[in-house]
């Protein structure tokens, strides 16, 4: 596949059929707020999220004075709870070290709670409209579909180079979104190419699953509040067993702190 024509298809397809979302030319820490809730979690469901957290916290300093146990409480039912620890946590550092801005670097994103390659890439990208390289799951799939049709196991390491010739580094923001847009309507049309990644792990089903069990235990605490083992078993309605094995990795996460036998979100 030449680049130019590549270029071409993408581009056209978005002047027909971009998609358009709130944190699409949102201020940067809205765009922020949207790659936390984004992680793993549907588009359509984080609208509404996306929506009431920035009418609550419009900046990163109001979502710092908020207690944990308020933005776990908004947070319920995006799942991966952790995000909203790390997001939190992040919004400090930017209240307290950032005078209140979200960094526009790579390097300054990348030590913030929770953020990894992919969210520093986007939020440079997305934010500051900065030339940053990155890759998830609709990217991925758009470059595998043009680049490695006939290919398993290709590597992310094969597409990067892909994504670097094609660039468009006068405007990276509109291209990302191209590319993004591209790669959720083909998962319409075909099979997911994202299949034939070498990174490819198919998401084990959530009911009866650990990951169900810490939300069960951490939405008790959000609303009854700190209570002991007993009433936490009451109200999230987990066995003995697996009630203590949730609570000490809550613990270990530092999202869960325990003083005489009480349990209560941690700060």
């Amino acid at each position: 596949m030449d680049i130019q024509e590549f270029r071409r298809i993408i581009l056209s397809h978005y002047a027909e059929a971009g998609r358009d979302f709130p944190w699409r030319g949102a201020a940067p820490w809205g765009v922020m707020v949207s790659e936390f809730m984004l992680q793993q979690t549907q588009t359509e469901r984080v609208i509404p999220y996306w929506n009431r957290w920035m009418k609550l916290w419009p900046e990163p300093a109001a979502l710092a004075e908020a207690s944990m146990e308020e933005a776990l409480r908004e947070w319920s039912g995006l799942g991966y709870n952790r995000r909203c620890k790390y997001l939190k946590n992040s919004a400090t550092l930017i209240a307290s070290e950032w005078g209140g801005r979200v960094p526009d670097s790579l390097e300054a994103l990348l030590p913030l709670p929770g953020i990894g390659p992919y969210i520093a890439g986007a939020i440079s990208c997305f934010a500051y409209n900065y030339p940053s390289v990155f890759i998830e799951t609709n990217i991925r799939s758009t470059v595998l579909h043009f680049f490695f049709p006939d290919r398993d196991d290709v590597k992310d390491a094969e597409i990067f180079p892909v994504l670097e010739a094609a660039l468009d580094r006068e405007d990276p923001r509109r291209w990302y979104y191209a590319l993004m847009d591209y790669g959720a309507a083909l998962k319409k049309l075909i099979p997911n190419p994202n299949r034939r990644s070498a990174h490819y792990v198919k998401q084990s089903p959530f009911g009866g699953s650990f990951r169900q069990a810490r939300g069960k235990v951490l939405r008790a605490l959000v609303a009854s509040g700190p209570g002991g083992f007993k009433e936490i078993g009451n109200n999230s309605g987990l066995e003995e067993e697996e009630l203590y094995r949730v609570l000490e990795a809550l613990k270990k996460e530092s999202m869960v702190a325990e003083a005489e036998g009480i349990y209560s979100i941690k700060n």
